[in-house]
């Protein structure tokens, strides 16, 4: 059985501390009186069993402990003073009578020697009893330690939880906005008659729709399932705006299969279409480029709008909920590995700039 599987199911790890343990006790007790003087024969033997003993006896105190777990500091402490004294002597009184059978001209010469056979079973009884602390020492010692990592892993599990749910929020909120507008253009449609167009922006409509809303926040997408989704939108977008939409989309070949978060072009082209092409009566264009800078992958987003001209400040890192979320997502899929940023384009328009580790998927990785 493994080490990971004895330390998961705490039965397991128990009994295998207890072995660990008094094996330890024994042998460094036997190790203790043969550097001294010369043991026994049989002393070993003694020692096994007299360790099987103090074991079992910790079976009870192991209740105990159990039992009051939730009595206070002080009344614990008693608890453990008591129980550590007490089993301490029911061992030694055990350990005498197992020793004068085994060994008897041995305890017949350690009465000979002692003052008094009480002051000897006392001084024994102290003895066994400290052993039993220090078992109980670090009973409690290892119990907290368990304690402590559980409550550690629910923590981490939690936090996991939280971060799911955020990303999970932020996707949604970067779910299209431009189902009404598509909706009024495909009722437009119908009532001019275009059935034809009418059908297939519905067509594009649901696989777009399908896309992002099975597409997992919490997993990747290769750059060329990405762009093509976002070819969805841009399609049903062109009905809409006709040639006062101008698309230029390149995507490198070492870039086509690397990794990202999906649903994350479409908030930046969204942007663009609504200030750079939607309040333009010539319409503009919007370029997306994908290329690979060593090991980042790097995604722009580039119109010819008005740009960012409004803003006070360049520096402040958001032109709208849609950047705020993407931003945040990033974050909270890697840390301080990512880089989003918003430039002037010239001579006018809008740049977003978006740096990713760059990865392929595991299956490619491998192969």
């Amino acid at each position: 059985m493994s080490l990971a599987a004895i330390t998961e199911n705490k039965k397991l790890l128990f009994w295998a501390l207890q072995l660990w343990g008094w094996s330890a006790w024994a042998v460094t007790t036997y190790l203790g009186v043969a550097f001294v003087q010369e043991a026994p024969t049989g002393y070993p033997v003694y020692l096994g069993i007299i360790a099987v003993i103090g074991m079992v006896l910790t079976l009870p105190v192991r209740y105990v402990y159990t039992f009051t777990w939730d009595n206070s500091a002080v009344s614990r402490a008693f608890v453990v003073l008591i129980a550590s004294y007490f089993s301490g002597i029911v061992w030694v009184f055990i350990r005498r009578k197992i020793f004068f059978s085994m060994f008897p001209e041995d305890a017949a010469k350690m009465i000979a020697k002692a003052q008094s056979e009480w002051i000897m079973f006392f001084e024994g009884s102290l003895q066994a009893g400290s052993v039993m602390l220090v078992w109980s020492a670090l009973y409690f010692g290892i119990k907290y330690y368990l304690l402590s990592q559980e409550e550690k892993q629910r923590y981490l599990a939690a936090m996991g939880r939280a971060h799911q749910a955020q990303l999970k929020m932020l996707r949604y909120q970067l779910n299209p906005h431009f189902l009404f507008n598509t909706l009024n253009a495909i009722s437009t449609l119908i009532l001019d008659q275009d059935n034809k167009t009418a059908n297939e922006m519905v067509s594009k409509l649901s696989g777009f729709l399908r896309y992002s809303l099975e597409s997992d926040p919490m997993r990747e997408v290769s750059v060329k399932d990405e762009v093509a989704s976002m070819m969805l939108y841009l399609e049903i977008e062109k009905v809409r705006f006709g040639e006062r939409l101008n698309l230029e989309v390149f995507v490198a070949d070492e870039a086509a299969n690397a990794m990202m978060p999906s649903m994350l072009l479409q908030p930046l082209i969204e942007n663009s279409i609504k200030y750079a092409i939607a309040k333009s009566v010539e319409g503009g264009t919007i370029r997306i480029t994908a290329y690979r800078q060593r090991d980042l992958l790097q995604l722009t987003v580039v119109d010819d709008g008005p740009g960012i001209e409004q803003k006070q400040d360049l520096s402040v890192p958001s032109t709208g909920v849609g950047i705020k979320n993407i931003q945040g997502r990033l974050k909270e899929l890697y840390g301080d590995n990512q880089f989003c940023e918003l430039r002037p384009s010239e001579p006018s328009g809008l740049t977003v700039v978006i740096n990713l580790p760059f990865h392929y998927p595991e299956s490619m990785s491998q192969s």
